[in-house]
């Protein structure tokens, strides 16, 4: 079969296209017949070797969505023909992150998707949403599990609630759609004015451009009368997370979900102090919280973002396009 390899080097060139044996799958596995997957920063940074040391050469990217082509003779939840979505984190299957559950994922230190062919077991997988395209089911293990646990299973959020959503990546538009499906209020930061007004056409009550705002914070205030977000998802870290903090009111909660502009923090504790503020971090969640996002997702009829695909012959193409920051949504790769 055909698959990417990342090898040596932290550019573009170290995605490699080769040749591996297909596998039979052992008694509780799927083998999956891979019709698309979808790119996370993740993906990105550990090409460019920012993050994680996984020995090389490995087959990098944790999302997609395939179809069954043979199963083990002990599997009970799938069968030939069956749409699924593996899970990210393939021993995390439900209630709280522990070492050993969320050791292993897929991308990295696991073999990942950008392949043809690849065998899961069956407790970690998930049926994907009939209603959605193999491009759009292929956006839900990291992106939009990582905002479905931060708004949902970790952060409660409500019919009412204001929640700030940083940038228009693919967390942050999981986050707009799914917190306007929960009745919830949505403010977007973006330098882009193009991609503000898309926000808002997608749902957002008002756009605040950080080009011509640069203490976006206290756009938040001036809109929330002074009270601050009951919520803000910080997908930048570094400095900017004092400025989450301050954006949320008394007792609000602020979920760290990643780190375009670094991976170190700095902020006034006391700040976060005074205001007692809740902070948490936010790695992707359980194969539970994956099948809640698909039925929600069904049941609402809503659809994720995709902002452009790819064919699998393109991959190193599709990482640049990522890198270049001008996505509104998810970047996908697509198999012949």
């Amino acid at each position: 079969m055909k698959t990417y390899e990342l090898t040596r080097g932290s550019d573009f060139r170290a995605l490699a296209l080769t040749e591996r044996p297909e596998r039979t799958p052992g008694p509780r596995e799927l083998k999956v017949k891979l019709r698309a997957v979808s790119l996370n920063y993740r993906d990105l940074a550990i090409l460019k070797g920012t993050y994680g040391h996984f020995p090389r050469p490995f087959v990098p990217v944790s999302d997609g969505v395939g179809e069954v082509v043979a199963v083990g003779s002990e599997v009970r939840r799938f069968a030939v023909g069956d749409r699924i979505i593996p899970a990210y984190v393939p021993d995390w299957v439900r209630g709280e992150p522990t070492e050993e559950s969320t050791r292993r994922r897929l991308g990295g230190p696991l073999d990942g998707l950008l392949r043809e062919y690849a065998c899961v077991h069956e407790d970690a997988a998930v049926a994907a949403p009939k209603h959605l395209t193999d491009a759009e089911a292929a956006t839900l293990p990291i992106a939009g599990v990582t905002a479905w646990h931060a708004l949902f299973t970790r952060g409660a959020v409500r019919p009412g609630d204001t929640v700030v959503v940083q940038g228009t990546g693919g967390v942050s538009l999981f986050a707009l759609q799914l917190a306007r499906m929960a009745g919830a209020r949505v403010l977007v930061t973006s330098r882009s004015p193009a991609k503000l007004e898309r926000a808002v056409a997608l749902g957002a009550a008002v756009g605040i451009s950080t080009r011509e705002e640069k203490a976006w914070e206290a756009r938040v205030l001036e809109l929330t009368e002074g009270r601050g977000a009951d919520h803000v998802v910080d997908v930048a870290g570094g400095e900017g997370v004092g400025r989450s903090i301050e954006a949320v009111r008394m007792g609000g909660t602020v979920t760290l979900v990643g780190f375009l502009d670094s991976a170190t923090a700095r902020f006034d504790l006391t700040r976060a102090f005074r205001r007692v503020v809740r902070l948490q971090a936010v790695s992707a969640g359980s194969r539970d919280d994956l099948e809640s996002l698909g039925r929600a997702l069904e049941a609402q009829g809503v659809r994720p973002v995709v902002d452009r695909t790819f064919p699998f012959e393109q991959a190193p193409a599709a990482f640049e396009h990522l890198a270049s920051g001008a996505h509104f949504g998810k970047v996908v790769i697509t198999f012949p």
